[in-house]
């Protein structure tokens, strides 16, 4: 689940103007951008800001993909790409704002089906796709814009230009802010001479595959009057933490990365604790001496690479005793909080869909995977799956290079 790209070999094209919205997005200003209180906090998708942040040729967006490692879809020509801010409500209900990117092909269609992209775990507010030039969301966005699409991804809350924290794993609000991305989209969209389908395709990586089965559970159920959901391909995500991820993390040796299961179980211990209140001290959960660095970590300001050297080998290291009783059996609030993460596969998609993953996962266990399509084949609908297998080609990264140009031929047959 800990997810990057890394950095780009190839220079970007950078835009810096801002352009301040409001209403259904249509600019008023230009300046820069500025979030605070208005009369209109409550108006969910509403557009506060839109940034030019790249404007790319067809040769340089074929550099760019190339350059993360990606073959360009056969691009019609360049594309343009938006930093978003935009009002959703927080992990609570209570009015925020978030941050995404747009970004659209150049041609001159003037109506764009979306792909809604949901990126992988980042602690970091930096790597978040709006602000980084090699943001894996960004990078997401790119190539399906590349392909004739509207690329849309959010940044999720809290990171980004997002205010707040970032409610690690929490099901709901990846779901909001998703949903309330793809509103503020069809905005920005418009004000460049766009009209965004209402059907729309779903796809998302690791953390991200869980918010992508949410977010399409919530487009299916009518969560907005415009939007539908068109089809859903979300690729190694963590869907049942309960009852697979932690159970691999924590007990099957040489199943995935200790070192990565210990950074993934303190980021959410973190998070939950924000939300759920699992602990009145570090020390309740964390041994020493990391019970009195953890919560500094991830606040938001740390990225992966600052923060792997200070964890120990394995969540056992990590951990206490008690908390790793009460993750193997867990109650109260601690139970409250997997289950906010949890039960993102407990409906029946009607539309196509088709889970990717790999069983030679090291980060997410494929467990996840199997356990989606039982839960989705319970109520009646029979998914489509694809298991890369073991061996070269099928860590947790690697799906994501490979889903990539899977997803696209395949929306582009079922979409």
């Amino acid at each position: 689940m800990e997810t990057s790209f890394g950095s780009s070999r190839v220079a970007r094209v950078l835009l810096g103007t801002t352009l301040v919205v409001s209403g259904a997005g249509c600019a008023v200003s230009q300046g820069h951008a500025a979030v605070g209180r208005s009369d209109t906090t409550d108006l969910r998708g509403t557009v506060v800001a839109v940034t030019p942040v790249v404007r790319m040729s067809r040769a340089q967006v074929g550099d760019y993909l190339g350059g993360e490692g990606l073959r360009a879809p056969r691009p019609r020509g360049g594309v343009s790409g938006l930093r978003v801010v935009y009002r959703t409500v927080s992990a609570t209900g209570r009015p925020t704002v978030a941050s995404g990117i747009v970004v659209l092909p150049s041609d001159d269609a003037g109506t764009l089906r979306a792909v809604s992209f949901a990126h992988g775990t980042h602690s970091g507010r930096r790597s978040a796709g709006s602000v980084a030039e090699d943001g894996q969301s960004r990078v997401a966005a790119v190539y399906y814009a590349a392909a004739g699409y509207a690329g849309v991804a959010p940044d999720y809350l809290g990171l980004g230009l997002g205010a707040g924290a970032h409610p690690y794993l929490d099901a709901a609000s990846e779901a909001s802010a998703s949903l309330d991305m793809l509103r503020a989209a069809r905005a920005v969209a418009a004000g460049q001479g766009r009209v965004l389908e209402r059907r729309v395709l779903v796809t998302g990586f690791s953390q991200g595959g869980q918010a992508a089965m949410a977010l399409g559970r919530q487009l299916q159920g009518g969560a907005d009057p415009y939007l539908r959901l068109g089809a859903l391909a979300p690729v190694s995500g963590t869907y049942d933490l309960r009852r697979a991820q932690l159970p691999a993390s924590l007990h099957v040796k040489g199943s995935l990365d200790p070192r990565v299961s210990a950074f993934n179980l303190a980021y959410a211990t973190v998070s939950w604790n924000r939300l759920h209140h699992l602990y009145k001290t570090p020390s309740e959960v964390f041994r020493a001496p990391y019970d009195a660095k953890m919560e500094r970590l991830f606040d938001g300001g740390h990225e992966e690479p600052d923060i792997f050297p200070q964890l120990p080998a394995s969540p056992e290291r990590l951990v206490t005793p008690r908390y790793l009783h009460r993750l193997e059996r867990p109650s109260g609030a601690l139970l409250r909080a997997i289950r906010a993460a949890d039960g993102t596969c407990d409906w029946a998609p009607r539309v196509p869909i088709r889970l990717y993953g790999a069983s030679g996962d090291e980060q997410v266990t494929f467990g996840n995977t199997r356990n989606c399509v039982r839960a989705i084949r319970a109520r009646g609908t029979r998914p489509q799956v694809v298991d890369y297998g073991t061996g070269a080609g099928t860590d947790h990264f690697a799906t994501l290079y490979r889903a990539l140009p899977d997803t696209l031929r395949w929306f582009r047959s079922h979409g």
